[in-house]
Order: structure tokens, then sequence, then C-alpha cells
């Protein structure tokens, strides 16, 4: 990795004053950015300082998210370029959570000990791990990735997406319609426990039967024999639906983060043997960057399935988002704008902007952000997702999920080396996570 360069562990780095001049502290596995004095717009200067935590893993042998982090010191940089957030400083320090439960303990008490007034757009497929932490010292945790349980169950938490049980829901929705017979490859991990039912749930509103679940390890380096059983499983053909030109396709779809990419390089190698057979996936584990650099238009990914949280890349509803990396992260490879975990964690700060400035006063605290939220404002991400509020009433309720708000999808393709809308506008998959509970 270029552009930035950290450390793998994730223990806490010393204390540090930055009142009077610019400064971007890299400790041990954390980094801050803070502003200089008195911003441009700051009036007087009077403003309290903001002080918030992203972490992600970081060169890790399963999923990474580098670009996680680095959006928020990009948004950092931007927000001293423009006089703050409503005149208070922006202070971010992120942390390599390490894909491990004490790299994410680490990680939040880091953020506790740092005096952090919210955790904000970070990965971490280890709740019940971080949350505890930030529970104890009431730190609000504003749009994760929605990988953990714990984001949608916890009463500090303030998801911004359906998290990864809205993409599969929707993701069998999407393919209901388009295959006979659908295999899914997950992790075999209490994370992917979850998938196969969600997925089901999504098929079931076409009428689809059940997928096949092919288990696999997150962190393997090759997929040969989970890729040939998916291929054979996806190939039983179930006859519920047939199209103008005949049988419909099987299809495997997989959800296994970065080792998608290994999976379905380990399916592109398997001898042809004539079946038809499409492929599919959900964002996170299949964008943009997989696509260019796996051959575009001439990959393994032309015509292939994808559901997404938000709009495509090529949205101009991004264009805010791509002037700020191209402007203020100098260049950082890590960060790319059609990365998933990048968008979400524009998402989170877009939110954090918004909540300060309701606030209104000169000291934001962790209480005071709660509170603010609790109360139900009302979030507009500029149409990058449906108005956010978490009041009671607005959200799910499901059993598993209770605290979704926004149970929107998007459906998408590969076309000629691009994700593209399939379908216009984005589809609430509310109903099916409810079924799936």
């Amino acid at each position: 990795m270029t552009g930035r360069r950290r450390t793998s562990s994730p223990r806490p780095s010393k204390s540090f004053s930055v009142r009077t001049a610019c400064t971007v502290v890299v400790a041990t596995g954390a980094s801050l950015i803070a502003g200089c004095g008195v911003l441009p717009g700051d009036p007087g200067g009077s403003r309290e300082p903001v002080t918030v935590m992203t972490f992600a893993p970081e060169e890790t042998k399963a999923t990474n998210m580098p670009g996680m982090p680095a959006m928020a010191e990009a948004y950092a940089r931007w927000a001293e370029a423009t006089g703050g957030i409503d005149g208070h400083e922006l202070r971010v320090i992120t942390c390599n959570e390490q894909n491990t439960p004490r790299g994410a303990a680490t990680c939040a008490r880091q953020a506790v000990d740092k005096g952090a007034d919210a955790v904000v757009g970070s990965y971490s497929q280890y709740g019940d791990a971080f949350m505890a932490p930030l529970e104890a010292a009431g730190i609000p945790f504003i749009g994760g990735f929605g990988i953990s349980d714990e984001e949608f169950t916890s009463y500090l938490s303030y998801p911004v997406n359906g998290g990864q049980a809205a993409l599969l829901a929707g993701n069998g929705e999407q393919l209901a319609d388009v295959c006979d017979k659908v295999a899914l490859v997950r992790p075999d991990s209490l994370a992917g426990d979850d998938l196969p039912d969600l997925l089901n749930a999504g098929l079931a509103r076409g009428k689809a039967g059940e997928s096949a679940d092919i288990l696999a390890a997150d962190d393997a380096t090759g997929y040969s024999d989970e890729a040939l059983r998916a291929r054979e499983r996806a190939a039983e053909p179930t006859w519920t639906k047939t199209a103008a030109d005949g049988v419909l396709p099987g299809c495997v779809t997989a959800a296994l983060g970065d080792r998608t990419e290994t999976f379905f390089d380990s399916y592109r190698r398997l001898p042809e043997d004539g079946r038809q057979l499409r492929i599919s996936s959900v964002m996170g584990s299949v964008g943009q960057p997989l696509i260019d650099r796996t051959g575009g238009r001439n990959g393994l990914y032309e015509g292939a399935y994808i559901t997404g949280w938000y709009p495509d890349a090529d949205d101009a509803r991004w264009d805010r988002m791509r002037d700020v990396i191209r402007t203020h992260a100098f260049g950082d490879n890590s960060l790319d704008p059609a990365d998933a975990g990048v968008q979400t964690t524009w998402i989170a700060y877009t939110v954090l902007d918004k909540i300060i400035h309701a606030i209104g006063s000169d000291a934001i605290t962790p209480g005071k952000i709660s509170h603010t939220l609790d109360q139900g404002l009302k979030v507009s991400t500029d149409g990058l997702t449906p108005d956010l509020r978490w009041g009671y009433e607005d959200m799910l309720g499901a059993a598993r999920y209770p605290r979704i708000v926004n149970s929107s999808v998007t459906f998408q393709v590969v076309r000629d080396g691009r994700l593209v809308t399939q379908r216009q506008g984005s589809v609430d998959v509310g109903r099916t996570l409810l079924d799936a509970s």
C-alpha cells in the first residue's frame, strides 16, 4: 500500500496538544489530523474542537478497508480548509482494527482514552468487542459499514445503511427473477451464518427455491473446491421458471469481502464444462476497482449482478465527495470513490456535519450527539440515501436488526466494464428483512 503508511498495531498513541499549529500526528497504529488554532470562518476560535475516531482493518489476511480512515482524514482536511464544521475544528483519530476482536476492542478503548465525541464511519465484524467500551463511555457509533449485529442492536449505534443484511436480502430479490438456482458462497463464521436466511428471504419474494449454502474460509489463498461445488450446485435445475429463450441459468453469488476476488479467480480457472451460469455479488465484495483490474469489459465480471446500498459510482450525487478526494487526499491510492467503504464513510461524516450544526452550541459532547439523534433529527445526504432519522418510529424493528432506518438497496449490473444501474431508483427490502427475522 502506498500513499499512507501505518503500523499494524492499534496500541494507544501518546497524548498531544494541537492548539497552536497545523499538525499531523502519526503514532503507533493511530493518526490524528488537527487544524490550526483559529480556522477560517471560526467565530473567534471560541468553539471547542470535535474529536472523532474512524477505525478499520488494514494490511490483514482477510478483508481490508484502508479507504475508510483515508476518507476520514481527507474529510478533516476539507473541514479545516473550509472553516471547520460550524466553527468547530474537526480532529480525526484513526486506528487499525486488524480484523481481530482484540484490535476492535483496543481501538474502542483508544477512542475513550482520547476523549472522542463519536466513532464515525468504521468497519469491524467484532461488534461485541468494540460496542461494549463505547457504550460504557456513552460514545455514539455513527455510520458503521454494517457488518456486525451490534450495529443494528446497540442503543448507541446510528447506522446509515441496512448493512450486509440488506445487501443479501436485496441480492436475493435481484436474482429471484433471473436465476433458476443460486449457490451462495459465504464465510464460515458467525458473521456469515445469517447470510443464507437473508438471501433465501429475497429469493422467496420472487418465489424462487432456496439457495445452496457453500461455506468458505475468509482468509484462504484459493477456493478451487468451493468454486467447483458452487458451480455444480448452481447448475442443478429446479425448473421453477422459464424465460422466452428457455430455462433460466443458474447463478453463483459470493459475499467474502476481499476474498471474493480470490474466490472468483478460482472459479475462473475451472475447466469449461458447457454450463451457462451467471455470477453475482454484493457491494463491498465486488466493486468497480476490482472490475477494472480484472479485465473490465473483457473480464469475468462482465454481466455480473451486484447489489449495493447507494447510487452507482458515476452518479453526479457523488461529485462533492470526488472533489474532496481530488483536492485533499494528496494522491492516496487507497482512496477510491467507487469503494463502498469510502462512500459509507463520506455519508457518515455528512451525518456528523448535520448533527454539529443542529446542536448549535459551543461544546459538542457524546451525550449531546446521541440526544440530538434520539430526538429525531432528520438528515439529508443529498440523495445518496433516503433522508435518515433515528427516532423510535423510524426504525425497522426487525427482531435481528431493530435499528435499521434505511432498508434501501440498489440493483446494479456490469455492462461494458462499468457498474451501472440495472433498475432505476432504490428498492426497499424492509419487508424481506422482517421475513428473514
